[in-house]
């Protein structure tokens, strides 16, 4: 778990240094099909007027799921990557 802190504070840095906000965010998810993973991301990001975009694989066993989002700052990126590694299987790219 202490890695995953160390990640998202080198993450908050990044953004910072590099992102001007409020601004769009672009959220790249891997999820199998197995279950109802791909609702659970789009709930996620119902509000706030999020793109969200699919693309199954093709084997037909996973789906792409790409989201562009408008945000405050680099807290509220890393809050929803918190909670999107809450999903079973997902991956974040």
């Amino acid at each position: 778990m202490q890695d995953r802190e160390a990640f998202y504070k080198k993450l908050k840095a990044q953004l910072e240094d590099t992102t001007k906000f409020p601004n769009e965010y672009l959220y790249k998810f891997i999820v199998p099909t197995t279950e109802n993973q791909e609702q659970e991301v789009k709930d996620l990001f119902t509000k706030g007027g999020a793109v969200i975009n699919t693309k199954k694989s093709k084997n037909g066993k996973y789906i792409s799921i790409s989201i562009n989002v408008k945000l405050n700052n680099a807290d509220e990126v890393i809050s929803y990557y918190k909670k999107a590694e809450k999903i079973k299987g997902i991956i974040s790219l």
